[in-house]
């Protein structure tokens, strides 16, 4: 259960900063990029771009692995190696064995004239 507990903390973080990443780019070329005109910096325009787009695919990546690992580590239930959708199924009730009700209400046996005074 800590495991999937853990995998799922990256998956939420790995989100969490592909939203920042996306939400800094810009298609027509703004973003993070434009901000960075001056001609002493270290990274250019270009530059800065193609680590957004790098950054944006690895976290796509890593948050594809992670949700794969966090699917083989779902921790299941100790009292059977069944899912709960296989239990349903074998406890489920045949229709068809479900009694029927009666559609008349029965005559009174022992006293015929009972409502009848």
């Amino acid at each position: 259960m800590g495991v999937y507990i853990f995998i799922s903390a990256l998956v939420l973080i790995a989100c969490f900063l592909q939203i920042l990443v996306v939400l800094v780019q810009n298609s027509k070329g703004g973003g993070l990029s434009a901000n960075f005109t001056s001609t002493g910096q270290s990274m250019g325009i270009r530059k800065t771009a193609d680590f957004l787009e790098k950054s944006t695919w690895s976290l796509a990546g890593a948050i594809v692995v992670l949700c794969l690992l966090a699917t083989a580590t779902i921790p299941r239930g100790a009292s059977s190696g069944r899912s709960r959708i296989e239990n349903q199924i074998q406890n489920a009730i045949d229709p068809n064995a479900i009694p029927t009700l009666p559609t008349s209400i029965p005559f009174n046996t022992t006293n015929p004239l009972e409502g009848d005074n």
